[in-house]
């Protein structure tokens, strides 16, 4: 049996005319022998409706399983409206909720994450003629029988989770854009579409601020070794793959040039330097739940220590927060805490940076060559991150983008 998962977001089923549309993408493929599982999100801009709708009502968290009940509803009309249109074309169809397979997970509403997911109901069901499986997206149920969700975006991870569980051939993943490309092409206006990406590369790109692909369904799709397509439902061009690295015969040094416009950094100077400190400032912003990326620690002439960490502006309030009430608890000691909301993240990203030199040293070259200083830099095998004044980010990101020959990939 030939199984193929195909995701297809908000905008891919924005109105009736596009639920038609991805019917007849559908039809291509059970013509071409295939059963399909669909997973579909809500239609484009239903959730934030019913998230308003949720705040006027009085909700007080959003880990809440009513919260939960009411969010997931989007995408089961979604999943019942295709449905509808496929069986309107005499392709056998049916739609499955999340609690229907069922899609198991744990118990935090809102962001939860999938446990099992039981395929046997849909096996059968394709085993007795059933031609394509509509399962809603992003939710799924927890041991006490409410309705979870995966967060936003989860529709994606639902896609990979359900595709791994049934052992489909690959998942194609259907959104507004054309596949996978070297920036954004609202920056860059040449930038290039990538015939195939690594998962290492694209899991980088996710998480540096690349909207294509949710990260936690690109972890997925690399531990179980699920071959994604990006596709554009609104057109018929080749997309990209995202696949295991053996699968690529060439590999780029650098492959992308992702970036997060709205980051913050935080200094706290002439910290006590000695062990466990730096773990008294890290865990009260961890409780606080601040998203940290970059560190940097510098010790000073004194004997004290300076450390820089970022994270994004909508945490920095928080930080400053969870910061100071840990000094006023005496748990640490600093001179000043020096906040900076003005700056952006830019990143080079690519399996070949594993293997050649010279790679940051071009980086901080173009940057320097732009008068762009740098702020602070992280780096990993596949990854140079620096943290720059966000007046500068476009610049920065054409200048590299140019100066690494991504435009003829």
């Amino acid at each position: 049996m030939k199984i193929l998962t195909m995701k297809f977001g908000g905008t891919s089923v924005a109105d009736i005319d596009r639920i038609r549309a991805v019917r007849d993408i559908i039809s291509d493929e059970v013509k071409d022998g295939w059963n399909v599982v669909a997973v579909v999100s809500a239609m484009s801009k239903e959730t934030n409706k019913l998230i308003d709708l949720a705040k006027q009502a009085g909700v007080e968290s959003l880990v809440d399983p009513e919260y939960d009940s009411l969010i997931s509803t989007g995408e089961d009309v979604s999943s019942s409206l295709l449905a509808i249109a496929l069986n309107s074309i005499e392709i056998s169809a049916r739609s499955w909720r999340g609690w229907q397979l069922p899609v198991r997970t744990d118990s935090f509403h809102s962001n939860s994450k999938i446990e099992e997911i039981e395929t046997i109901k849909l096996i059968n069901s394709f085993k007795e003629g059933l031609k394509v499986g509509v399962v809603s997206g992003f939710q799924g149920i927890e041991r006490a029988g409410r309705i979870t969700t995966l967060g936003r975006g989860g529709s994606d991870t639902s896609a990979v989770a359900i595709a791994a569980a049934i052992n489909a051939v690959r998942c194609d993943i259907y959104t507004d854009v054309s596949g996978i490309y070297t920036t954004d092409p609202r920056i860059k206006r040449n930038a290039s579409k990538l015939k195939k990406i690594s998962f290492e590369e694209m899991l980088e790109m996710a998480s540096l601020g690349a909207n294509v692909l949710q990260t936690r369904a690109v972890e997925l799709a690399m531990r179980h070794k699920v071959p994604i397509t990006v596709l554009n439902s609104f057109s018929k061009e080749e997309g990209t793959l995202v696949c295991d690295e053996e699968e690529i015969m060439e590999k780029n040094i650098v492959s992308g040039i992702a970036f997060q416009k709205n980051e913050s950094q935080l200094t706290l100077t002439n910290v006590e330097d000695k062990p466990g400190v730096a773990a008294k400032i890290f865990g009260p912003l961890a409780s606080s739940g601040v998203n940290i990326d970059m560190i940097v620690q510098s010790n000073t002439e004194t004997g004290l220590t300076n450390i820089t960490f970022s994270c994004p502006v909508d945490d920095l309030d928080v930080a400053k927060k969870a910061i100071s009430k840990a000094k006023e608890d005496n748990q640490i000691s600093y001179e000043r805490l020096i906040d900076n909301k003005n700056l952006a993240k830019v990143s080079i990203v690519g399996i070949g940076m594993k293997t050649h030199a010279g790679v940051a040293q071009k980086m901080f070259e173009t940057l320097s060559e732009e008068n762009i200083n740098i702020n602070v830099i992280s780096t990993s095998e596949i990854k140079l991150s620096v943290l720059i004044e966000r007046k500068y980010l476009e610049l920065a990101v054409r200048s590299l983008h140019d100066a690494f020959g991504l435009q003829n990939l």
